[in-house]
């Protein structure tokens, strides 16, 4: 039988000053992409990407910069492999990618969009106010178990991306995400600590983000997928673009289960594992979900080099 491919496409955290340089001269996907996006916007993505790390993690220009990479990389991948592959998931931002690279969004559009969205996450919650953090060793029940007690009304963190069976983020008021950290620190996790994020995403204190950006996605013209994408928000792979939308909204105030998106994958035949974008936050992650299954990294020339060798081999 046929190994399945699922292609994966990465979120915030995955970017770095000098993302896909060296692809520049090699695959000229790469500026055309970023020319384009740029053009929407109004401003240069790829000199932020390059040279100014401040704008670089400010969400607003985060999250357009890593849509573009990852669709430059989707582009180079699709014009020099006959692959398509039989499913495509992205990581929280990199849901929207996925949407891109399955003819379900104009990627023009997605530009805008996920500006948008990450001016809405930047507004939703004042500067200092929210926070996130890592949780490293221990499982996703506890550490949902540990936020559920430590939050209030005034004051809540709750559990918002299952990246793997012992790696679990949290977010929320900055107050209740410490003393989360000190808790699970006692409850023996091998290690706890914020992350150097502008917003804390996929919790209770985007719903004002969700409510503006809902007006947003009702006026895009959001279609029927050709390659199904799992969403974070419910795992299901959506036809109608009605119940797409609403998994984008729901997205901003609900966890990601990367874990669960991996394991549904690989019970649906999937056998490779191709992330496309800057960075290997997901590589990593599914050699620790699942090392028997392999993840082919793409933000270098060698490891491009090597999925579009393995692709053109193996997959045919």
């Amino acid at each position: 039988m046929k190994q399945k491919v699922a292609f994966l496409f990465p979120g915030q955290g995955s970017q770095t000053i000098g993302m896909l340089a060296e692809l520049l001269e090699d695959f000229p996907n790469i500026s055309k992409t970023f020319n384009e996006a740029s053009d929407v916007l109004g401003y240069d993505l790829w000199d932020i990407a390059q040279n100014d790390a401040t704008k670089l993690n400010q969400t607003e220009y985060t999250q357009p910069i890593l849509l573009t990479a990852s669709i430059a990389i989707w582009r180079v991948l699709r014009d020099n492999t006959s692959v398509l592959p039989d499913f495509l998931a992205g990581h929280s931002l990199g849901e929207y990618s996925a949407l891109v690279a399955a003819d379900a969004l104009d990627f023009k559009t997605a530009v805008e969009l996920v500006a948008k969205r990450g001016r809405y996450m930047q507004n939703a919650v004042l500067d200092g106010q929210g926070a996130m953090a890592v949780v490293l060793g221990m499982t996703g029940d506890v550490v949902e178990s540990v936020c559920k007690n430590i939050s209030k009304t005034d004051s809540s963190v709750s559990a918002v991306n299952f990246n793997s069976q012992f790696q679990v983020v949290i977010a929320g008021h900055k107050a209740a995400v410490e003393v989360a950290i000190n808790e699970l620190k006692n409850r023996g996790a091998k290690r706890a600590m914020l992350l150097p994020v502008s917003v804390p995403s996929h919790c209770a204190l985007m719903q004002s983000a969700a409510i503006e950006f809902q007006k947003e996605l009702e006026s895009s013209n959001i279609c029927s997928p050709k390659i199904p994408v799992i969403h974070n928000a419910d795992l299901q792979g959506h036809h109608d673009p009605k119940k797409i939308n609403q998994a984008l909204v729901n997205q901003l105030t609900m966890p990601v289960r990367w874990l669960k998106t991996i394991e549904l994958l690989v019970e649906n035949g999937c056998g490779q594992f191709v992330e496309c974008g800057a960075g290997s936050v997901l590589t990593g992650l599914n050699k620790r979900i699942n090392c028997n299954i392999p993840c082919m990294a793409t933000n270098n020339v060698n490891n491009l080099g090597a999925a579009i060798l393995e692709l053109n081999q193996v997959h045919v």
